[in-house]
């Protein structure tokens, strides 16, 4: 086998047991964008303008609810945060690609392909730029594949669903699932109430300002509690 064709199928084998857990997600973010009344082209084309799975629900339901495109632009950009630091600490294990290809590698970012790739840098240190790259895009195009085929799955069946069945109660449950498993520190902990507690005490705003208000409150105070304790702690050779 070719050394390049091996990256590829490695990075495929270690996303491959994640690849089930994105179906149900992704279902339901079709589902929902069914229940929203969408047309087939922005239900499933918006896996692949946005590619980002709480940021297609909370849009999605701002785009119901007639939200200012402000309003649900800002919401996704909050949501997806995280992917900035993601990008800052992949950064230089790219260093030296083609801003085409860097370009392909963000576009295609997840939490997993993140996960997994960075985890893999730390243990390989001899791995090339390129290496790195095609690792990184096995797994990465087929989280993207999985999650278009789900979505688009999602949305057909989400479709022949009656309004009765309020498909709108699966979109708390699956934030919920995605956010218990991030919690694992104070950090994140304090991150997740505040965030909680605004997004009830605000759920009364137009538009879903609450959302917006809410990721926004929750994540300046998990980034102001992990500085604040960062700072606290004792530096190398301090006693």
């Amino acid at each position: 086998m070719k050394p390049a064709l091996g990256d590829y199928i490695a990075g495929i084998r270690v996303m491959l047991p994640l690849l089930p857990g994105a179906v149900p997600f992704g279902m339901i973010a079709g589902a929902v964008a069914a229940e929203a009344k969408f047309g087939a082209a922005a239900g499933i084309g918006q896996s692949i303008a946005i590619y980002a799975g709480a940021a297609q629900l909370a849009s999605t339901q701002l785009v119901a609810e007639a939200a200012p495109a402000l309003v649900v632009v800002l919401t996704g950009l909050v949501i997806n945060l995280r992917f900035a630091m993601y990008s800052a600490s992949l950064a230089p294990h790219f260093a030296g690609l083609s801003f085409r290809r860097r370009a392909m590698l963000a576009y295609l970012m997840t939490d997993q392909s993140y996960a997994l790739s960075i985890t893999r840098y730390t243990a390989d240190s001899g791995m090339t730029a390129l290496a790195k790259a095609r690792f990184y895009l096995g797994g990465a195009v087929a989280m993207w594949i999985v999650w278009l085929a789900a979505t688009a799955a999602g949305f057909i069946l989400g479709s022949r669903v009656p309004p009765s069945w309020s498909l709108d109660f699966f979109v708390p449950l699956s934030f919920l699932a995605l956010l218990v498993p991030g919690i694992r520190d104070r950090a994140a902990g304090l991150a997740a109430v505040t965030g909680a507690t605004v997004a009830v005490a605000a759920s009364g705003l137009p538009f879903n300002l609450g959302l917006f208000l809410a990721a926004t409150c929750g994540i300046a105070t998990g980034y102001f509690c992990e500085t604040r304790w960062a700072s606290k702690k004792p530096q190398q050779g301090e006693s």
